[in-house]
């Protein structure tokens, strides 16, 4: 216990955003070669590893991903171990995935599992998305590198320590980013009638927006614009020529993602005609559902209900976004929230789960995979 709380707080110090885990990859590395190499091949990708222990007794392969980056916020738990990278946390509990992952590890290189186990610490979940690169090339350049079937696992503040929540089917939306730029012609504020006001245009923007999911998605579906940031002008009494938005898409289905991205399209047409300015859309990074493998779901939920302080879950669907949904999309496995016991949520600045998590769920995953 203590050995994997100290893990946890020496990786939640060094959070690093997505593809720039230098740190972290060097500190996962010297993990990883302490540990008896009998078993264990190791192999680096961009910033992320992978870990293939050989079984003894193979008959598949059983893929274990963690994702390992940070997120760019200021922390605000006021932990001795507070990060130490300025403006950047592990406010979505990559450090204690991590540390599962790295146990899980030390587990099968001292005790070797019957099947194989390949444990993917993967890089830039947050962004840009590294789960579909990192797959791409696995598939090009090492098949021998993909499992038969593949797990995961995401801290939930809202539950308690001892809870594994999941369900068959869908769990996580498709999820997009969204960024808008408007440019239009700036001016003094005495003289509107010679400029193009782009805060005027972009408030109109963000407005319509609202529009997309109550009016184009069909209400039996669930979907999300939400509009987190907004970006205009420099001075009180200068009008602005320039304007950002900057959200986020979510939806239950592929289908309703298209629509929604339709329809945004067709409403930016509309504001240039309306406020005759030039409108620029950027989806940046897109992140596949999340869709739990019927019979592989059951198992992580069977399995739940035989391990002694265990509380399965039948989940509901939820909208968080998450790129394992690219693993999914092509190898059978599923992905439970691991209950975290925390006030606050998911990316809040003060984001501090309960450490006993790490213990529960490094022996609950060794369990699972052996059973396998």
């Amino acid at each position: 216990m203590e050995t994997l709380i100290q893990i946890r707080r020496d990786l939640h110090q060094i959070p690093e955003i997505g593809f720039q885990e230098y740190k972290t990859q060097q500190y996962l590395l010297e993990q990883l070669n302490q540990l008896p190499q009998d078993f264990l091949t190791i192999t680096t990708w961009k910033t992320g590893i992978i870990v293939k222990i050989s079984g003894s007794e193979p008959s598949k392969s059983i893929g274990w991903r963690t994702d390992i980056d940070g997120l760019p916020i200021v922390e605000e738990t006021g932990l001795s171990f507070s990060s130490t990278h300025a403006g950047r946390m592990h406010a979505c509990g990559h450090d204690c995935h991590m540390t599962i992952a790295l146990a899980l590890v030390k587990a099968f290189a001292i005790s070797q599992p019957k099947q194989n186990v390949i444990v993917y610490f993967q890089p830039a979940e947050e962004g840009p998305g590294g789960a579909e690169p990192m797959l791409n090339w696995l598939k090009s350049d090492r098949p021998d590198l993909l499992p038969d079937e593949i797990y995961a696992l995401h801290i939930a503040p809202e539950y308690p320590v001892g809870t594994v929540a999941t369900r068959p089917g869908l769990l996580f939306a498709n999820t997009s980013e969204l960024f808008i730029d408007l440019k239009g012609l700036g001016g003094h504020a005495a003289y509107p009638h010679k400029t193009r006001d782009m805060t005027v245009a972009a408030a109109n923007l963000i407005l319509q927006l609202q529009t997309v999911i109550s009016r184009n998605v069909d209400p039996m579906e669930s979907g999300v614009i939400t509009i987190g940031k907004m970006l205009s002008g420099t001075v009180q009494n200068i009008i602005a020529e320039n304007a950002r938005l900057e959200g986020t898409i979510r939806t239950l289905s592929a289908n309703a993602m298209v629509e929604v991205k339709r329809r945004i399209d067709a409403i930016c047409k509309g504001i240039e005609a309306s406020f005759e300015c030039s409108v620029t859309i950027d989806y940046g990074s897109m992140y596949y559902e999340v869709n739990n493998n019927e019979e592989c779901a059951n198992k992580l939920l069977s399995f739940a209900k035989e391990i002694k302080d265990c509380q399965p879950v039948l989940s509901p669907a939820a909208m968080t976004g998450e790129d394992f949904g690219y693993f999914l999309k092509e190898i059978p496995g599923a992905l439970f929230w691991a209950g975290a016991n925390c006030e606050y949520g998911l990316h809040h600045a003060k984001m501090s789960p309960d450490e006993s998590l790490l213990a529960f769920n490094a022996n609950f995953v060794e369990q699972f995979i052996r059973s396998l």
